[in-house]
Formats: C-alpha cells, structure tokens, sequence
C-alpha cells in the first residue's frame, strides 16, 4: 500500500475497530494523529512541480465491463488536493481533542468517536480520489453519520427536526449533483470515471455548449446545495447551531469545502463553456452569500447561530474567486478554503466549551467573561481577527489574491465580475462588525450576576486551540508555504479548461 492509501484508509479501519470495541478515545486520537503526521510527511515530500500533476498515484481497477465506465478505486495528489488533506488532517486532530471524554458522553461513545472518523475519513477520501464514483462515495459515506451525530447527539429541542432538515436538504443536492456527474460522463464518451482521464477528453473534444451548460447548471446546483451558496444556504446554520462542537468544525471547516473543491476539481474542466455562459449567474448568488446572508449574520442574538450564518457568508468569497477562472483567483479560492477552515473550526471549538460551561450562547446572556477565562478570550480574539481577514493570519492573504485575481482585466473597463468584487469588498466591513460585536457581547461589560465562573481553559483544550491558531498565522506569515503547492495544480487545470 501507497502512504495515500494508507491515510485514506486508517480512519476507516479505526472508526471499525472501535466499533468492534476498542477504547474509542485512545483510538481515534491516535489514527488521527497519525493522519496528520503521514500527511505532513507527504507534503514534505511532495514536488511542487508543474510537469505530472498527479503525486503518490495508485489505481486498483475494479470493474471493466463492454458499454460501462471503467472504475478503479484510485488516489493521487495535486498541489490543490494536498492543501485539501492538511486541512483535513489538522481539524480532524483538533475535533477529537476537544471532544468530550468518554465517562462525560449521555450516549454511546463508540458511536461518537466512530462517526468523526468516518466524517473526517470519508472527506478525506474524497478529496484524494482521483476517480469520479468514489470522489462522490466517500463524500456520502461522510454525511451518514453527520446526520446521527446532529440527532443523537446535538444540542437543543430542534436537534432531531434539524437532523431531517439537513438530511433531505443535502439528500436532494447529492442527486441533483449525482445527475450531474452521470450526465458530463456521458457527455465525454462513458468509457470512464478517471477524472485526469475525463479532464483530457473534456479538453480534446469538449462537450456541445448546450450539453455544458446543462452539466455546469446542475453541478452548479448539486455543488452549491452542499456548500450552502445561496439560496440553497437555510441548513447551514440551523445544523451547526444543533450539532455537537466536534461536528461544526468537521463539517463547516472540512466536508463543506468538498463542493468547492468538486467545483474546481470537475465544473470547471468539464463544462467551461458552461462556466462562462452562468458567470453572470454565479455572481449574483455570490453577492447574495456576502451582503444578504451577512446583514442576517449581523442580527444573529447567539454565538452558534452567528457563526454559522458566518461561515455561510464566507463561501461568496471563494465562489467570486472560482468566478475570476484565473490563476490568482483560483489560487486565492483554494487558499481561502484552508483558511476558512481552519479559522471556523477554531471558533466552533471555542463555542462548544462556552456552551459546556455557561450553558447559554445567547449574546444578553452572556458579557464580561474576559475577566473569568482571560486565556480563552485572548484566543478567541485571535480566531475572531483571522475571520474578519486582519492581516497576518491566512484568511487576508487568501482575500487579497481573490479580490486582485476577481479584479483583473479592468483596465479594460469594468465588467459584472469587477463591480461584483467592488460590493464584495463592503463584506469585509459587515465581517469586521459581526466578530467585534460579538467578542464585546461575550468577553466585555459587566458580568450577569448569575454567571457563574468556571475555571479557565486547560491545556487539554487549550492544545488544540493553539494547533489550528499555528496553522493560521504559519500561512498567513508566509501564503507561500501553500502557494507552492496550490499554483501549479491551478496553471495545469486552467491549462486543461482552455
């Protein structure tokens, strides 16, 4: 077995064996410990060249049949994908840090620990699959338990009308996106679910433009549902509001950005004459994640909801940047994809100890707490700066390349993409008032006379805090740490869409 095939497969293999009844803690703990340190070893040894854009390729062929795609259960890296497993392997470590000892658990620990490894396992095989029908597999095999864990284990009267909500929400987006992929792969021949080998037919002999712009359309759609861009976004914050802190930050830090990625790794290539006919379209909607989804940010009265109509807002970004098609852009999406992952995961950690401790998340119940935990206000100032993007953590070196890649080409005038980037750009001000707002409600002012004062966060939790704070300002110090990986594949694939 290749170390990318390993990585993929040990979560599985470990979310198993607790299954089976190892201790469910110590296990997932350290297969995903281990994840993290193969996958930084694979990026230590990855090139960053732009000849042979695939790294650590496998391919075990499955299925070769007369009138059938042929499927192989294949893996391979690129710069884009790679940045996608890093980002996988250092929120999955931080989620099971921060999740609730095993005695603490109301319900089966097994069935918690299990099911954040198949969450963080299955997002991490579909970002490393380079096979159509298991790019979209793994990416179901990672909802399943996300919809338990909400109902069983959330938080809230709702909990299980939430878990329904997001079950069909996200049902009807996969099908959409199922017909999608069936009909591009149709479209390129139906000989095979290889998306290099699908990516080159696609360039060689495209599609009919009808035939793109039907198959951009629905991935469009398919895609856009599981990123919640508007208006498909009303699952999005009810769901994190409801689900357990661990499983906030797997799902809106990790297995959302599989959208973006589909869209970058397969829309784009496939259909980019549908891409280009629905620019105007996608700009629309974008606009409505940034402005619309942030003034109802703005009037959130909970911490949970905030950020999760925040982390709805912040997908316009990246959409505008998959808008610009170009290598800055694209490069900037990419980038923003780890930041905004990292940064919400980070914040949804440090929401799930205050909901433990206080019991509320409500801004009027809350205020003054700064002088209570002094070392978990400190550190959630940082995280709350990295999402309003203040310079020095990766979030900012991710928005500027997006605005300046969104904003090329206008010294030939303005067109909808540059005016949509000049509106964006008053998101930055909406973000900056949200996170202020809410850090004041929490961390100033008077204490509520019946706020009790816990203890301030330990090392036990204060170490996966500082992991993903690490992260953030290592590559928002130096994006190049990133870039290096990221511009080549982006050069390939644009290469590839003509």
């Amino acid at each position: 077995m290749t170390i990318l095939e390993i990585i993929v497969t040990l979560p599985l293999l470990a979310a198993l064996v607790i299954g089976l009844g190892a201790p469910a803690r110590f296990t997932a703990l350290g297969a995903s410990v281990l994840v993290l340190i193969m996958s930084l070893v694979t990026a230590l040894r990855f090139s960053p060249s732009i000849e042979g854009a695939l790294q650590n390729v496998s391919s075990r062929p499955l299925m070769q049949m007369d009138g059938f795609p042929s499927l192989s259960l294949s893996f391979g890296l690129d710069g884009i994908s790679l940045v996608m497993l890093l980002l996988s392997a250092i929120v999955m470590v931080a989620a099971v840090l921060v999740s609730p000892k095993e005695s603490d658990l109301k319900h089966s620990p097994r069935l918690f620990y299990l099911s954040l490894l198949l969450i963080g396992g299955g997002a991490i095989g579909a970002f490393c699959s380079t096979d159509l029908f298991f790019l979209y597999a793994f990416h179901e095999l990672a909802l399943i338990p996300t919809f338990l864990m909400i109902g069983i284990f959330g938080t809230g009267k709702n909990r299980l009308r939430t878990a329904w909500t997001i079950t069909i929400y996200l049902g009807v987006g996969s099908l959409v996106l199922l017909v999608g992929l069936i009909l591009a792969v149709i479209g390129l021949g139906g000989s095979t679910f290889n998306i290099e080998e699908l990516t080159a037919l696609a360039s060689d002999a495209p599609m009919a433009a009808e035939m793109q712009n039907w198959v951009f359309f629905l991935l469009l759609v398919g895609f856009g549902v599981l990123v919640s861009l508007f208006p498909f976004h009303s699952w999005a914050a009810p769901a994190y509001a409801e689900a357990p802190a661990p499983v906030a930050m797997l799902h809106a830090g990790v297995l959302k950005k599989f959208g973006l990625y589909g869209l970058i790794r397969v829309a784009l290539p496939f259909a980019p004459a549908g891409a280009e006919v629905l620019l105007n379209l996608v700009l629309v909607l974008l606009l409505g994640n940034i402005i619309y989804i942030g003034l109802v940010t703005i009037a959130q009265k909970s911490l949970d909801r905030m950020l999760g109509y925040s982390s709805v807002m912040h997908m316009g970004y990246i959409f505008l940047g998959i808008a610009a098609s170009n290598e800055l852009g694209l490069s900037g999406a990419v980038l923003l994809m780890f930041a905004h992952g990292i940064s919400i995961a980070l914040l949804f950690a440090m929401s799930g100890w205050l909901r433990e401790k206080y019991g509320t998340l409500e801004f009027n119940k809350l205020g003054g707490i700064g002088k209570q935990v002094p070392k978990l206000g400190l550190l959630f100032g940082f995280a709350a700066f990295a999402s309003a993007g203040l310079p020095g953590f990766a979030n900012f070196a991710a928005e500027v390349e997006v605005f300046i890649g969104a904003f090329a080409g206008a010294q030939d005038g303005l067109g909808w993409i540059q005016w949509a980037t000049i509106i964006s750009l008053w998101g930055v001000v909406i973000s900056a008032v949200y996170m202020l707002r809410a850090y004041r409600a929490i961390f100033m002012g008077p204490i509520p006379e019946k706020l009790e004062a816990p203890a301030d966060i330990c090392w036990s939790m204060r170490l996966p805090l500082i992991i993903l704070l690490v992260a953030l300002t290592a590559v928002g110090f130096v994006p190049e740490l990133l870039n290096q990986f990221i511009r080549p594949a982006i050069t390939v694939l644009l290469a590839a869409a003509g």
